[in-house]
């Protein structure tokens, strides 16, 4: 086993936990631990809506025609536009092309900033229309959602920026780039939760 304390493409975590030592799995193994995480907490999420939906089917019908369709269609667009710029940030990396990577992670940051902008404006929105978390078992289960979604976004937003500033440093290459990746996981995992949330809160009657 390595006993070595750090590796330089983990950041933090030993080196005996990066993917190379766990098979062809993305990232690195504290990334999917922390990953099932967040499903389990995201599961939890869906099945409270079910539930609610089961129990409340007059408010679930007429929740979603109250909301911001259009914002939330712009806010799918745009995640959906940052996976591909995080996709197209890990290509350029494993071709040892820095500045190309640097570039699309760039892309890929302003683009979690554009979601935290239109959702900021859609609460907002709501909150104008009267909406809140006390006014239907619907809105309960939707802020409680998308706010936990909201979090999630600005963490990964801040992540984004700091492996931007460690490859500014040197720290990621073709050969080392297990941080990024991981990185990149986490990012398409967020994406994937709000193509899920999107339907249920948006448009299922």
């Amino acid at each position: 086993m390595d006993t070595s304390p750090i590796n330089s493409s983990l950041g933090i975590f030993p080196s005996s936990w990066s993917e190379k030592r766990a098979g062809r799995i993305p990232g690195n193994i504290p990334i999917w631990v922390g990953i099932l995480s967040e499903l389990t907490e995201f599961g939890i999420f869906f099945i409270a809506y079910f539930v609610a939906k089961y129990n409340y089917p007059e408010a679930f019908s007429e929740g979603p025609q109250s909301l911001s369709t259009i914002t939330g269609v712009a806010n799918t667009v745009v995640l959906i536009s940052s996976s591909y710029f995080m996709a197209k940030a890990m290509a350029n990396i494993r071709k040892n092309n820095l500045k190309g990577c640097e570039k699309f992670l760039w892309l890929a940051f302003f683009s979690g900033c554009l979601y935290l902008c239109f959702k900021t404006w859609e609460f907002h929105w709501n909150d104008v229309q009267g909406f809140s978390t006390n006014s239907s078992p619907f809105f309960t289960v939707y802020y409680y959602m998308t706010f936990n979604h909201f979090l999630h976004v600005g963490w990964a937003a801040c992540a984004i920026l700091w492996v931007i500033f460690r490859l500014k440093k040197g720290a990621y290459s073709a050969e080392n780039n297990s941080g990024m990746e991981a990185l990149a996981v986490y990012w398409h995992m967020i994406d994937l939760m709000w193509i899920l949330i999107f339907p249920l809160l948006y448009v299922l009657r």
